[in-house]
């Protein structure tokens, strides 16, 4: 038992951990949560004047363009404009289906400088997802590119478009052309000031049942997203940094866009998808040294060996690993081919980053935790009954929502939210806690799959499945990978009329990939006559878990 205890703690952090104000947190910003605050403003107006660089971008042709707090105020009122003159007024919902350009960066800070409420849809969602989301939030505009455009064809009573296109496509009758629309718009917008606890973003997440719930985020919580670029991320003014996660998700949208920006530093776009040879080379292209990520990227690094990783030896400072829990093998492996240290951080969509390692507090890191309690949130584990428990006993990961001033998270949207209750949110995720507070992952306590960082529900990819005209019943569960995780595997029982076999597997795999996501299709499928079920007619999959890893 011994070797699970963490060394005692260091006073630093013990003094961060209990000398933390929320007035002190809130004072870091120019507005007021109280009396007036824009999520725009923070990131971008108050370091207006010496043209300080605020975003890197690289196009898909490697070309790399910078931009302003000036170019991003300017482009960021324009949009605002633009929003005002189709009617768009401050708590509506603006939902960006972009790819990560500066156009991205223009529909998140232009919403939220005219009061209105981002959502983000991730570019490899299906129409099916898609269509999922904007019906949940009731998205008033839709802002997308001519790649995903047609994505949209299918959504069922669609709002307004406007679409950013290249010289050679045109847009739809129906659509806005969103580049000229911006042109004609002044560069003057006097900011939409909304109190803390009006929503700035409107996010989703996958549940075991029904689709994906929606999770308001409030403008409180940029105190939150502040304090992990801080703590968690350690983010100095004199680092390149680049986090890799998209924008359509939370980490991405958090703490590659709004994060960086908050503390008045530039972050980093790459347009084209992740590949080894393109992140290490430019790594030391652009100088890179704070880099954040998931797991899967980390585990292709190695996968890939250490004389590609020789480019960049030495050059990181430090990483940030987040999305699933980070084995030790690739903590070993960056200290001794990239001599950079990495470090593990926990967080949902409905809190953000909240149990770190952390890489700007003083505390003993053990190779496979996710670490101690970020200052503002304090956390319990509790058992089945909702009894703290003692040190080293597996129970439920909770965060105290009367002693957590970071914790903004109040509910899903427009349903009941069970996990929270007795005065805790309860994350559903299973841990052990040792007798000096750090926290080790155990597993989820329900059914949602974590593969290549994405949470995956069974319910999206099981409704996606029934619509395919052969499959009767579908049930999905997550199977152990050592690459991603968990890959997502459906057991499925076809109508009459259907033979089972490899063509009809493959094209089940293309049918969901296609209506609802490329990282969420099931990269195995099993038929079968039945599934196994309760006697009120639930699934259980568990059941299906079990026979998989037997």
């Amino acid at each position: 038992m011994s070797d699970r205890i963490a060394p005692p703690l260091k006073p630093s952090y013990v003094q961060a951990l209990n000398d933390f104000q929320l007035d002190k947190a809130a004072g870091a910003f120019t507005g007021d949560f109280a009396k007036g605050i824009n999520a725009c403003v923070e990131c971008c107006d108050r370091y207006v004047g010496n043209n300080t660089k605020a975003l890197d971008w690289i196009d898909l042709d490697v070309q790399h363009e910078t931009r302003s707090f000036e170019q991003l105020r300017d482009d960021a009122a324009q949009f605002a404009n633009f929003l005002t003159e189709q009617g768009i007024k401050p708590g509506d919902i603006v939902a960006g289906l972009l790819p990560r350009t500066p156009d991205l960066v223009t529909t998140i800070l232009g919403t939220l400088r005219a009061g209105a409420v981002y959502q983000p849809l991730f570019t490899a969602f299906g129409p099916k997802a898609i269509q999922d989301r904007v019906r949940m939030s009731q998205a008033k505009f839709v802002v997308t590119d001519t790649a995903n455009r047609s994505k949209l064809s299918t959504v069922e009573n669609c709002p307004p478009v406007a679409v950013v296109t290249t010289q050679a496509a045109k847009v739809n009758r129906s659509d806005i052309d969103f580049l000229k629309g911006l042109k004609r718009q002044s560069s003057d917008f006097e900011p939409v000031m909304r109190h803390g606890d009006d929503l700035m973003l409107m996010m989703a997440t996958s549940g075991t049942t029904g689709p994906a719930k929606g999770v308001p985020v409030p403008l409180s919580a940029l105190a939150s997203f502040r304090a992990y670029m801080v703590e968690g991320i350690n983010l100095r003014p004199d680092d390149m940094f680049w986090n890799i996660a998209d924008p359509g998700w939370a980490y991405g949208l958090y703490y590659a866009v709004l994060g960086p920006l908050l503390l008045g530093h530039a972050t980093t776009l790459v347009q084209s998808p992740f590949s080894v040879d393109g992140t290490y080379d430019l790594v030391r292209r652009l100088g890179v040294t704070n880099f954040a990520g998931a797991p899967t990227a980390f585990r292709l690094m190695i996968a890939a060996g250490p004389e590609e990783a020789a480019k960049v030896k030495g050059r990181l400072r430090c990483v940030s690993s987040a999305g699933e829990p980070l084995n030790p093998e690739v903590i070993r492996w960056f200290d001794e081919h990239i001599k950079a240290p990495i470090k593990d951080h926990y967080g949902q969509t409905e809190t953000g980053m909240m149990v770190n390692n952390h890489h700007g507090l003083e505390h003993p890191v053990r190779a496979g935790s996710a670490g101690y309690a970020m200052p503002g949130f304090k956390i319990e584990i509790l058992d089945e009954a909702g009894n703290i428990v003692g040190p080293n006993i597996p129970g439920q990961l909770a965060i105290d929502i009367e002693n957590s001033p970071l914790l903004w998270f109040k509910g899903y949207l427009n349903q009941q939210t069970k996990s929270i209750s007795g005065g805790f949110y309860r994350t559903g995720d299973t841990v052990e806690r040792d007798e000096n507070g750090c926290v080790t992952f155990v597993g989820r306590s329900d059914d949602v799959i974590t593969s290549s960082g994405y949470r995956i529900g069974p319910f999206d990819v099981e409704s996606a499945l029934i619509e395919h005209p052969s499959v009767t019943e579908a049930a999905v569960i997550g199977v152990p990978d050592k690459e991603r995780t968990e890959v997502v595997k459906a057991v499925v029982v076809l109508a009459e009329g259907f033979e089972a076999n490899d063509a009809l597997a493959e094209d089940l795999q293309a049918y969901v990939k296609k209506r609802l996501s490329a990282h969420a299709y099931p990269r195995l499928v099993e038929f079968t006559k039945e599934l196994p079920k309760t006697p009120s007619g639930k699934i259980q999959r568990f059941l299906l878990r079990q026979n998989a890893t037997q």
